[in-house]
This record gives structure tokens, sequence and C-alpha cells, in this order.
């Protein structure tokens, strides 16, 4: 479909309703839920190295990562914890994490230690070199 087609079919079903059809959520075929702090606390004191990945369902950077994510968290359930905060449903995790642009991945040594965090997408190899330098095998 050319421009010079779709602009008049966007016309007739209105600026609005197009805006809305083209901002709707696409929805993850894979995707963690969003961890509450109280989970958050369990990952850190199990004894496993930990990605906390904060971010927004809505964010696309953020939909690239969650099946990823989802992956890495049943790939490595025995040997890490792979956790996701969804920063438009718990706003206070924002100040809770220091966020200050999403998606943030904050990496936790099995001691619940936070040993770096990284900013923006990361791809899955990026991911398991970080869990290995964590001792992740």
């Amino acid at each position: 479909m050319t421009h010079t087609t779709l602009l008049p079919r966007l016309a007739r079903i209105g600026l609005l309703s197009a805006c809305l059809l083209l901002a709707a959520p696409v929805a993850s075929a894979a995707e963690l839920p969003s961890a509450s702090p109280e989970t958050v606390e369990q990952a850190l004191n199990s004894g496993r190295p930990t990605i906390l990945d904060l971010g927004a369902r809505a964010c696309i950077p953020c939909k690239r990562m969650a099946p990823i994510l989802a992956g890495l968290a049943e790939t490595y359930r025995e040997r890490a914890q792979v956790l996701f905060i969804d920063l438009h449903e718990d706003e206070q995790a924002i100040k809770t994490w220091r966020i200050r642009m999403y998606p943030t991945q904050i990496f936790f040594d099995a001691q619940g230690r936070e040993v770096k965090r990284h900013i923006g997408f990361m791809d899955e190899a990026a991911l398991v070199a970080e869990l290995a330098a964590l001792g992740v095998e």
C-alpha cells in the first residue's frame, strides 16, 4: 500500500481512530510478569545471580527484550533469577532503583549485591555474557 492509497483510507476512518490503531499495544508472545518488591527481595536473597530489567510494556526496546528475558528465565531457572518490573505499573520502583531511562538492566551477584547497570536494549548474547561474568554456566 502506498502513501497515496493509505492517506484517503486514514481520512475515512478518522485520524483519532488511526492513531489509536497505530498506538495499540502489541502483546508479546512471551513476557515475564511485573515482579513485586517481595519477589525482587526473594530473588536477591536466593543465593543466585539476578538480572532485574526495569522498563515498560509500551516501550519498543522493552517489547523486543520481553521474549529474550522470558527465554532466559526459563533456560536459567535453576541457576539465576531473571525478573522484569513494569515501571508504568510500579512507579515507586523508579525511585527505589534510581532509574533515569528505560529499559535499565541491573545485575546482581549471588549475594544480592549490584555489580553492573546497563541502559538500553540488550540482546540475548550480551545478557548471556553478563550471566557468565556472574559465574552462571
